[in-house]
């Protein structure tokens, strides 16, 4: 069985947690410059791997993002499992700011970016119907609880462009279908992790009400930074929480993200691109 290795990718606000033995390590990626270094280390004994989404000191946008260079550097590094931490705005009463959104469900409206390892020359089509690891959320679930966080789990994750925040009506719309919390950053994420067999679940942690809410300013950045950095405090008791309980031997999914390339490769053996097969050694070089 495959050793567990937690992968931790940081949101806005958070750039490093604590661990012992943590040293930065320079990433490579067939597939570009990863946000930063990886930072390595243990926690509670389990192998850790954390990566600042934005880079330290918040110099990429969601959308100058290098999406696949991130999680290919994750694969790389052995990962087994992400967990996902991001900012979002709340598009529901009862998700007030302050609250920990254990996410089972995205809708993608991102429109610029980069969104699968695969291409001409190697076509792979991954089962996407449930993006999130169900023991994940078990844990990161169990893991709130023991830290006494305010949380809600299950919920729709919109993922927008940005970098600019919402409209009143773009707001109103995504209220209008059932979405719970609106973000930048985990699409094309989530899916690349996928298409990698890593195991995925996000942590989605709110700053404010987004642009809908009548009692509420607009958002802006100064209201985002308040929340988040009482939010930044309790995503690192999570994650200390969380490593301490998860096994030390990875279990099989029971989504199958482990085993998501199994069927995935439609290209023929003989008209692969021998350019793409070799980038792809990391994230598929199980079916390849």
């Amino acid at each position: 069985m495959t050793k567990t290795v937690l992968g931790i990718i940081g949101g806005s606000g958070l750039y490093d947690i604590p661990m012992t033995d943590a040293r930065w390590e320079v990433a490579s990626s067939s597939f570009g410059e990863p946000s930063d270094a990886l930072r390595r280390g243990e926690i509670a004994g389990l192998p850790v791997v954390f990566l600042p989404r934005h880079g330290r000191g918040h110099v990429h946008s969601p959308s100058t993002i290098n999406y696949r260079a991130n999680i290919d550097a994750l694969k790389r590094a052995g990962v087994t499992d992400i967990i996902s931490l991001s900012a979002v705005g709340s598009l529901r009463e009862d998700l007030p700011p302050g609250t920990f959104v254990v996410v089972d469900q995205f809708i993608d409206r991102t429109y610029a970016r980069e969104k699968s390892f695969f291409g001409s020359g190697c076509v792979g089509h991954v089962p996407f119907a449930h993006p999130v690891s169900p023991l994940l959320v078990k844990a990161a679930t169990e893991a709130l609880h023991a830290e006494a966080i305010p949380h809600h789990v299950g919920g729709i994750y919109v993922v927008m462009e940005g970098p600019q925040f919402s409209t009143a009506a773009e707001s109103a719309l995504h209220r209008s279908w059932g979405a719970s919390v609106i973000g930048m950053t985990n699409m094309p994420e989530a899916k690349l992790a996928r298409e990698a067999e890593i195991c995925y679940a996000t942590l989605a942690m709110v700053t404010d009400f987004d642009a809908w809410h009548p009692h509420h300013e607009a958002v802006d950045v100064a209201q985002v930074l308040t929340t988040m950095k009482t939010n930044t405090e309790l995503a690192k008791r999570f994650v200390t929480r969380l490593a301490s309980m998860l096994p030390a031997e990875h279990p099989p999914c029971p989504a199958g993200s482990d085993r998501a390339l199994e069927f995935a490769i439609m290209t023929a053996n003989d008209k692969r691109d021998p350019v793409l097969i070799k980038k792809l050694a990391a994230v598929a070089g199980r079916v390849l």
